[in-house]
């Protein structure tokens, strides 16, 4: 009897074998992506999957998304959606013929997680049909059906491609967080949708103002799948907590000896706090007698490793004797477990009610991250996570009062707290020049604006018109701050390409510096003779030199009280930068090492990008930032033992004072030569700078 084979899709891949006249049909396991039987671990977590709540509404957003360009999706804590709404997309077809399905996630950890954990429900290898993008590191293949990316690299992949040829449907997931690339993204959609007619748009949050969402989009219909959550218990303390670090360690210790088994979930605000944390954590559980059971504790941050970061999902410590108390798991994260990711096995949530946030403030032109309260959302999906698998409680280290009065309902978007500099180059390099009228959810400040503008323009990527010059394509071509993109481009005329290229990919990564609370002494001990007289950008230089010369070793790094982590993504960063640079055939030439010019042309090369960020260094011994006119002092971690006329910086630290940190020293001539139209003195008013630079200009008047 003659067979036809036909592939099912609503079967997710299963191949179906009918008799011509259909009176015999028998279904083989055959996965069509690899051609090979599907493993055992595919069925078993396919019947985790029939048990999400999305699946029971998947034939209702299938239908919504068939009538409707754009589909707004409002999916509770635990419903699933980031997993399996792109693979109902994919069952139904829409990446034939070489189109991909996008969904954007706001950090990159969440990008790499979600992909690993789907290529496993379609039992693909990771990279292929199933494939992530994220800065610096790129695993997709031409195969690949559904990608996960940061909304950054999707905004970045829309300068070559304006109208996203490539995709067929594009999911913003985790919209809730509008971060500054999320929202210039919805804006763009918007007229992608205008030029395409086949795209598709789907908006995806766990709390989400969907009226607001809804409005923006055209009144697009709105999709509400409930979450699989178990009632949740709330305590708040009785009176405000003076010190949150101490209390939420107490909390977490009560918790292990007092609680049921089940894990826990503690949300501190960076990583400092919660390497510190975890460190005490063990110590003190360590010190409990055999009536407790064991503890892992498990650090959760953007700049952790990939491999460390899947720890997480472990299951916990065994009993330390047959019939004892069960282990527990402790996960200490930032809010990247908020929404991001999903951690089963969480019962308890210890909740202080802060989190990091960016704050710009455009007057002064200072961007910090500064130790904030959360909004009522984020505490509540906070929550959330405590009733996943089983009934759980939430401790909220703030009082009942302090919620319901003190709390901001939603958090700010971050685009109106952000610098803008980055994104106004991206959008003119997407041809929309008129940056007051684009379609911004929220319109930012025009002062933040016009301070990007402004930086732009005395960078050289902007001409006094407003538009885009050779100089700022090409800024626009690197994944980095525009700052360090014009040391780059520069940084062949100075004869340091290798150097400039090496120093921009450690400002890229997490400190490399690691100072232990218990070993502070000898941790300073160790990185003096990495030091280098003119300051911190070539004691770094200094550093990932000797990381070379030693082959990459992690014990070296251990001994020097070095970041590894940090260093080696700083050799993959290097890869990637140094690849653009060839594509844009910027030489990479270097001066000599025995050259005298060797470090001089480094340091002019680093005031091509950051002449707006210098200090003078006052009467009172104190310095006073350029332009913005800040009183600021050395951060104590500069290498710097003495104070020069001027020197460059490229953080401003607000802590107890006014810091800056990763200091180099330069000299006042090179900030003529390398911005006169900035070191203007008609841009300066009277005081003790302006000063300083009429007497540098009469110095070397004969050039000026």
């Amino acid at each position: 009897m003659k067979r036809r084979l036909e592939l099912d899709k609503n079967l997710f891949g299963q191949k179906r074998f009918s008799s011509a006249d259909g009176s015999t049909t028998t279904t083989k396991s055959v996965n069509p992506y690899t051609g090979r039987p599907f493993s055992q671990r595919y069925y078993t977590i396919l019947e985790k999957r029939q048990k999400l709540p999305v699946w029971d509404h998947r034939s209702k957003f299938l239908q919504l998304v068939k009538e409707n360009r754009i589909v707004v999706l409002v999916g509770e804590t635990g419903s699933g959606k980031t997993t399996q709404i792109p693979q109902f997309l994919l069952a139904e077809g829409y990446a034939r013929n070489s189109l991909v399905i996008a969904c954007t996630q706001p950090r990159r950890v969440a990008a790499m997680s979600v992909a690993k954990r789907v290529a496993a429900e379609l039992d693909v290898a990771l990279g292929e049909e199933i494939g992530y993008t994220i800065r610096f590191d790129d695993c997709s293949s031409p195969r690949t059906k559904v990608k996960y990316m940061t909304d950054g690299m999707l905004l970045r992949e829309a300068m070559s491609d304006p109208i996203l040829r490539r995709y067929s449907v594009v999911i913003l997931d985790e919209a809730h967080e509008r971060t500054v690339s999320t929202d210039v993204l919805m804006g763009l959609l918007k007229e992608v949708m205008k030029r395409r007619e086949d795209i598709r748009l789907v908006i995806m949050s766990a709390t989400l103002d969907a009226a607001k969402f809804q409005a923006y989009f055209d009144n697009a219909p709105l999709l509400k799948v409930p979450g699989r959550l178990h009632p949740v218990e709330i305590f708040y303390t009785p009176e405000p907590e003076t010190d949150y670090l101490e209390s939420a360690l107490r909390t977490v210790l009560q918790i292990h000896m007092c609680e049921p088994e089940g894990d826990v979930l503690l949300f501190l605000t960076g990583e400092q706090e919660i390497d510190q944390t975890c460190r005490r954590i063990t110590e003190e559980c360590q010190k409990m007698g055999p009536e407790v059971g064991p503890v892992k504790c498990l650090p959760l941050y953007s700049s952790l490793s990939s491999k460390l970061q899947q720890r997480i999902f472990e299951d916990p410590p065994p009993p330390r004797t047959p019939g004892g108390p069960k282990g527990r798991k402790i996960v200490i994260s930032t809010n990247i477990a908020e929404t991001s990711l999903t951690i089963d096995g969480i019962v308890y949530v210890i909740d202080p009610g802060f989190s990091k946030q960016k704050v710009y403030n455009p007057r002064i032109r200072v961007e910090s991250l500064l130790v904030t309260p959360i909004s009522k959302a984020s505490a509540k999906q906070r929550a959330g996570r405590a009733g996943r698998t089983q009934p759980g409680k939430a401790f909220r280290l703030y009082t009942e009062k302090a919620f319901q009065k003190e709390l901001q309902e939603q958090t700010h978007p971050e685009i109106l707290r952000s610098n803008l500099s980055s994104i106004v180059l991206t959008l003119k390099k997407l041809k929309i020049d008129d940056l007051v009228h684009f379609d911004f959810m929220d319109p930012p400040a025009p002062e933040t604006l016009m301070r990007a503008l402004e930086l732009l323009n005395y960078l050289g990527a902007l001409d006094d018109e407003g538009d885009l010059t050779k100089l700022g394509e090409q800024m626009a071509e690197f994944p980095l701050d525009p700052q360090l993109s014009k040391m780059l481009i520069v940084s062949p005329k100075f004869k340091c390409s290798n150097e400039i290229l090496s120093i921009v990919s450690l400002l890229s990564v997490p400190r490399i510096f690691m100072r232990p609370p218990d070993k502070k002494a000898q941790a300073d001990q160790a990185h003096e003779k990495f030091s280098h007289i003119d300051g911190d950008h070539l004691t770094m230089l200094n550093v990932y030199h000797a990381f070379k010369a030693n082959h990459d070793d992690s014990n070296w790094c251990f001994d020097n009280y070095l970041n590894y982590r940090s260093l080696k993504s700083a050799g993959s960063v290097r890869v990637q930068l140094e690849r653009i640079m060839k594509r844009l055939n910027l030489s990479m030439i270097s001066t000599d090492f025995a050259s005298k010019d060797y470090y001089i042309n480094i340091r002019r090369c680093l005031v091509e990008g950051f002449f707006m960020q210098i200090a003078h260094l006052q009467r009172t011994g104190q310095y006073l930032t350029v332009k913005d006119h800040q009183t600021v002092s050395l951060h104590p971690s500069s290498c710097l033992d003495h104070k020069p006329e001027w020197c460059l910086y490229n953080e401003f630290v607000l802590t107890s004072k006014n810091f800056i940190r990763t200091v180099v020293e330069v000299r006042g001539q090179w900030l003529l030569e390398s911005a006169s139209h900035y070191y203007d003195l008609s841009n300066f008013p009277d005081g003790q700078t302006k000063h300083a630079l009429e007497s540098l200009y009469r110095r070397f008047q004969r050039n000026y």
